[in-house]
């Protein structure tokens, strides 16, 4: 979902196998048996996310800017969280910088989607809500840097 609720299709290449939601929860742990070999290649040095660039093209997305979540998420959201709404969905954020690695923290974890909602959910929220209080564009800029130097890492 993107600005105002409003649902897009997010443009990735496809990493995982077909009808993978179908077949687990609809976020990933680490060695995930739904992610295809190359699927992991391009997982890891987050070229799936390039075709999002289309996204950006076509204004479902911004550069810098809160992750977009499926519906089942944002369902979960409080009324603070929907403020992350009224903005277009971002490729990066201070959160995924940070949550990068969240396949590791769900990898043992009895219910995934449970903890993502109650745990990993509400934390990511805290950076998405400060990042919107304390907009600067020196901010944004330094946030892509921040990436590029995240994935390089």
């Amino acid at each position: 979902m993107t600005q105002y609720g409003k649902e897009f299709r997010i443009f990735k290449f496809r990493t995982m196998v077909v009808n993978a939601d179908k077949l687990g929860a609809q976020i990933t742990s680490q060695n995930d048996p739904r992610i295809t070999p190359s699927g992991e290649f391009l997982r890891k040095y987050r070229l799936d996310e390039l075709p999002q660039l289309f996204n950006i093209f076509l204004g479902d997305m911004t550069f810098v800017g809160t992750r977009p979540e499926v519906p089942k998420y944002v369902a979960e959201y409080t009324d603070e969280m929907m403020a992350t709404l009224l903005l277009p969905a971002g490729v990066t954020s201070e959160a995924s910088i940070m949550y990068k690695d969240e396949a590791e923290l769900l990898t043992n974890a009895e219910d995934a989607d449970r903890t993502y909602i109650e745990e990993v959910l509400p934390a990511k929220m805290k950076y998405n809500l400060d990042q919107i209080k304390n907009f600067g564009l020196v901010k944004e800029f330094g946030l892509l840097f921040k990436t590029v130097a995240a994935v390089i890492k």
